[in-house]
C-alpha cells in the first residue's frame, strides 16, 4: 500500500444534491419539498413540538420532580477524608480551608466511608448515624449548633371595629 493509492471505499463517497436544478436532477420543479402547504414555502416552519394545534405530548404529561434550590449549597464529606483537615476540632471553615468542600457550601453532612484513624471534635456538622459512630467509637464527639429560631410572625391589624 502506498499513500498515493489510497481511496475511499465504493460507495463511500456520494455527490450531494443540486436541488431545483431542473428534471434531470430528480429534484427539480418542487425541489423535495412536495405540492403547497406551510412547509413548501420559503420561511415555513413549525415550532419543536407543534402537533398541527393538537395538544402537544410535552403538555399533555404530568409534570413531574422538583429540584430543590438548597441542594447546590449542602455538601457531603467522606469520614475518611477528615484526617486532611489536619486539626482535631472540625467546623464548616476548617472543611473549607482543606478543599474537602467548596467556598460557597453553606451546611455539610460526614457520610460514612472510610476509617476514622483518630479522634475528632466535629461540630456544627452533620453526621450520619454509620459516621457518628465511628467518630465516638474512635474517642470524638459530634455536636450541632442548636437550630435558630423562627422569626415571630407579624399579625396583622384587626379591623376596627364600629363603636356601638
Amino acid at each position: 500500500m502506498e499513500l498515493n493509492t489510497i481511496k475511499p471505499a465504493e460507495g463511500a463517497n456520494k455527490a450531494r444534491k443540486r436541488v431545483a436544478r431542473g428534471g434531470g436532477s430528480g429534484l427539480g420543479k418542487t425541489a423535495g419539498r412536495g405540492h403547497k402547504g406551510q412547509k413548501s414555502r420559503a420561511g415555513g416552519f413549525h415550532k419543536v413540538g407543534f402537533e398541527g394545534g393538537q395538544m402537544p405530548l410535552q403538555r399533555r404529561l404530568p409534570k413531574r420532580g422538583f429540584l430543590a434550590v438548597t441542594i447546590t449549597k449542602a455538601a457531603e464529606v467522606r469520614s475518611g477524608d477528615l484526617a486532611k483537615v489536619g486539626t482535631d476540632t472540625i467546623d464548616l471553615a476548617g472543611l473549607k480551608k482543606a478543599g474537602l468542600v467548596a467556598g460557597g457550601v453553606v451546611r455539610a453532612k460526614i457520610i460514612l466511608a472510610g476509617k476514622v484513624e483518630k479522634a475528632f471534635k466535629v461540630s456544627g456538622i452533620g453526621a450520619s448515624k454509620g459516621a457518628r459512630e465511628a467518630i465516638e467509637k474512635a474517642g470524638g464527639s459530634v455536636t450541632l449548633p442548636a437550630p435558630a429560631p423562627e422569626p415571630e410572625k407579624k399579625l396583622k391589624p384587626k379591623a376596627k371595629q364600629a363603636a356601638a
